[in-house]
């Protein structure tokens, strides 16, 4: 069923700010989880609200706090997340990255206890349009098994990187697993088989069953390239933002313990290097233009697709599947 994104918008701000969430910060906890609809990135949507809510119910996630920043150097801030929600205790360390990073030229923000923070290619995209790089790192539960394994021993681990471009951002967002946990989840929703090649069942085997993959194992993506460059990610987190690594982690995906998982964010300016920004625009709009595959299908540039995504659905509305429907509109009747 199609549904208007801003219904949908109230109602997440009215159930957070009924929760004790400050109005500010109830709509950016909304915004995001609206952003991911509308971008086609329903893992990091609504489907996560009702559990969001849980979290904050039994005191898990705390919506009246933002973060504790302590600068450890010059340009590195070490964030005790204090259990509040991730894009609250994330925004709030990008601005106060912000001025370090164009002075500097450089700032790195490393956050341990905090809950989860949804579509990494939200900040990294706010980072651009301030005119700066960003890059943000996450950990997560262990949902992936190493190349070469079954078992599932790292993070889905994503990275986003940001970067100005004179129009509209470029933003890159991915995960080093096959897929993310919340898009085989949304899979199960719907009741939808997942395509092969996404993972493994408890016992090893390659399974398109989204249920049955709940409880196995995601691939890294790329085979050897994304297990690296997943791993690397998983111990460049822990170590910087003293988190737990994968098999520890707790709190993205259930209601029954603390967030566990680390978050890297860094910032750069530009201006501190010697490149051109109107030579990067060019260059894009080049590729852009160069000769398609497939006719029907111009080439794009990271970050243009969920853009036209986005235009769509805030004119046809939100497609969601009937069981979180329904969860939602059990919600906006209470």
């Amino acid at each position: 069923m199609l549904v208007p994104a801003e219904r949908l918008m109230k109602l997440a701000i009215s159930e957070l700010e009924r929760r004790g969430a400050p109005p500010e910060w109830s709509r950016l906890q909304a915004h995001l989880l609206i952003e991911a609809e509308l971008r086609g990135l329903p893992s990091h949507g609504l489907q996560r609200l009702p559990l969001l809510l849980s979290r904050i119910d039994k005191g898990l996630a705390n919506p009246r706090v933002s973060g504790a920043g302590k600068w450890t150097r010059d340009t590195f801030l070490s964030v005790d997340g204090e259990r509040g929600l991730g894009p609250v205790v994330m925004m709030t360390a990008m601005q106060r990255l912000e001025p370090v990073a164009k002075s500097a030229g450089l700032a790195i923000a490393a956050i341990r206890n905090a809950n989860h923070i949804g579509m990494l290619a939200y900040y990294a995209e706010a980072t651009a349009k301030k005119g700066l790089i960003g890059i943000v790192l996450s950990t997560s539960e262990a949902l992936v098994h190493p190349h070469g394994g079954t078992e599932a021993l790292l993070g889905t681990n994503p990275i986003a990187i940001g970067i100005p471009t004179g129009g509209d951002p470029f933003v890159l967002d991915f995960a080093t697993s096959f897929v993310s946990m919340g898009k085989i989840n949304n899979h199960a929703l719907r009741n939808v088989p997942i395509p092969a090649g996404w993972a493994v069942d408890a016992q090893g085997r390659a399974t398109t069953d989204a249920e049955e993959a709940k409880t196995g194992a995601i691939a890294p993506f790329g085979g050897a390239k994304g297990y690296g460059l997943g791993l690397a990610v998983e111990l460049l987190v822990a170590m910087l933002a003293g988190s737990c690594l994968a098999p520890e982690v707790r709190g993205t995906l259930d209601d029954r313990d603390p967030a566990s998982k680390g978050d890297i964010l860094i910032l750069v300016d530009p201006s501190a290097g010697a490149g051109d920004v109107a030579l990067l625009s060019a260059y894009l709009d080049r590729l852009r233009l160069s000769r398609p595959l497939d006719p029907e299908r111009p080439v794009a540039i990271p970050g243009d697709g969920s853009r036209a995504r986005r235009t769509a659905a805030l004119t046809s509305g939100i497609d969601l599947p009937p069981p979180l429907l329904e969860k939602l509109m059990a919600l906006e009747a209470a």
